[in-house]
């Protein structure tokens, strides 16, 4: 028969609060177990000593007998010293999906068609200021032009 050490729900909606029990591993959650082990209350602070109770005894006992912890109680069992638990690793959790790796592709491409933009811009403001520069130095280097005289204007108006 194979045996777990687990946590069985109680309380309100809203109100957990679990029983750590020794139960066959065919049996429901909150089904008939073997023996109560322990308590969790997860709505007291972390720091609170009633926030998880065990009977240490009975569960050296039954892991001695074979019983195989959750992970969740294996968690309680490290921070109470009674097992050793190896931290998980799973390296592809932290990957992005294909829509995800899709997504970034096209941020991507639109970073650069966005930097190729600017670029070009600039290129061109640098050409236009250039021809400026160009058309102001021509324009200094040109002769310049006489006025119309106004003398001829104000004749106009004496006829008048």
């Amino acid at each position: 028969m194979a045996v777990k050490i687990r946590l069985a729900r109680g309380g309100a909606k809203k109100r957990p609060y679990y029983r750590v029990v020794v139960a066959d591993a065919r049996s429901p959650r909150d089904g008939r177990y073997i023996e109560k082990v322990g308590t969790h209350n997860p709505l007291l602070p972390k720091d609170h000593e009633d926030r998880i109770r065990l009977d240490e005894d009975r569960i050296k006992y039954w892991l001695g007998e074979g019983a195989v912890p959750t992970d969740r109680v294996a968690r309680f069992l490290d921070a109470a010293g009674l097992m050793k638990r190896e931290a998980k690793n799973n390296p592809n959790k932290a990957k992005a999906g294909a829509k995800a790796l899709e997504r970034i592709e096209e941020k991507k491409a639109k970073v650069e068609a966005a930097a190729e933009a600017a670029e070009a811009a600039a290129a061109e403001a640098a050409e236009a200021k250039a021809a400026a520069k160009a058309a102001a130095a021509e324009a200094a280097a040109a002769p310049a032009e006489e006025a119309p005289a106004e003398e001829a204007a104000s004749d106009e108006k004496a006829d008048a």
